[in-house]
């Protein structure tokens, strides 16, 4: 186990730093950051200065450098827009991420669990087919065109939800619920057909034929296999929801690390794009991390040297 926490560890900061790299890298080959910022009217005069200014007129080489040494030490530059450190300014959109990004996940992931036992508990074809057309049909459908009809029907026409901002308990709501439909329908077909596949294995014929109740024989012996795969996408899933549900938060106008994201790529707020993506980055290796963690202890087949 200590050998392959080390190495999933060198395996991460690798990651990371390659991702940090490529975001280094791409931000700077839209054109010269300092002209960007200033507009199409800045003089030339002007953008020489800023550039100068901000170290942009530094060949690149020597700007990443620079950039990888103040990471180091936890500086990330400051916000171009807004005169404050990047890392702050990120910091204070990640509760509202991580509040929406878990409230959506929990309730996804537990609504599917329930479903798909009451299927396979109750055996009925007609449920199923009608659950999984359910499923099929919201992973067809965007979420920001959903979000848009939640945001119309019950927010503006029924006035039972506030429509956008964080602003009250409420107002996780709507977001929350366009999340979890699109987490539980995809859970939804994974589980299923995980318990398709299980029904024909060995250990669950001889479980029925010892006399044991469905219930036991669905929830000790099927439920840990079959959750098997549905783990790995989880961990996928809530990374992308702890790096920031984008289209969620725009719709929303959500307070998150998605929404600032896109607001300094428009605004050309290099620093804050960088330090949310390296944010983004973290999120992922922690959670693959903690889902090999978790193979482990649900699948005893699977030995961590």
């Amino acid at each position: 186990m200590p050998r392959y926490l080390a190495r999933r560890i060198v395996q991460s900061l690798v990651t990371i730093f390659g991702v940090v790299t490529v975001a280094f890298f791409l931000v700077r080959l839209s054109g010269n950051p300092a002209a960007l910022l200033l507009g199409p009217d800045a003089s030339a005069a002007d953008v020489d200065e800023l550039s100068k200014t901000l170290g942009f007129d530094d060949p690149l080489v020597v700007q990443y450098g620079r950039f990888l040494g103040d990471a180091v030490t936890g500086d990330l530059g400051m916000s171009l827009k807004q005169n404050i450190p990047s890392l702050d300014l990120v910091a204070q959109r990640l509760p509202a991420t991580l509040e929406l990004a878990s409230t959506g996940f929990v309730l996804g992931i537990a609504a599917a669990f329930a479903v798909v036992m009451i299927l396979q508990y109750t055996d009925s074809a007609r449920l199923r087919a009608a659950v999984l057309w359910f499923a099929s049909a919201r992973q067809a459908i965007p979420s920001f065109w959903l979000g848009v009809m939640l945001v119309m029907v019950f927010a503006v026409t029924l006035r039972m939800f506030p429509a956008l901002g964080n602003n009250s308990p409420l107002s996780i709501v709507l977001p929350a619920i366009t999340i979890a439909t699109l987490e539980c329908a995809l859970y939804i077909r994974l589980l299923d057909t995980a318990f398709v596949e299980q029904r024909s294995a060995d250990y669950v014929r001889t479980a029925y034929a010892k006399g044991q109740r469905r219930g036991v024989v669905l929830l000790r012996h099927m439920l840990p296999n079959a959750v098997l795969p549905v783990i790995t996408v989880a961990g996928i899933n809530l990374g992308v929801l702890l790096g920031g549900s984008i289209v969620v938060e725009l719709v929303f106008n959500w307070p998150g690390i998605g929404q600032l994201l896109i607001q300094s790529i428009a605004g050309r707020d290099y620093t804050v794009v960088q330090t949310s993506i390296l944010v983004i980055a973290l999120f992922f290796v922690v959670v693959n991390l903690a889902v090999d963690l978790l193979y482990s202890v649900i699948d005893p087949r699977v030995r961590l040297k």
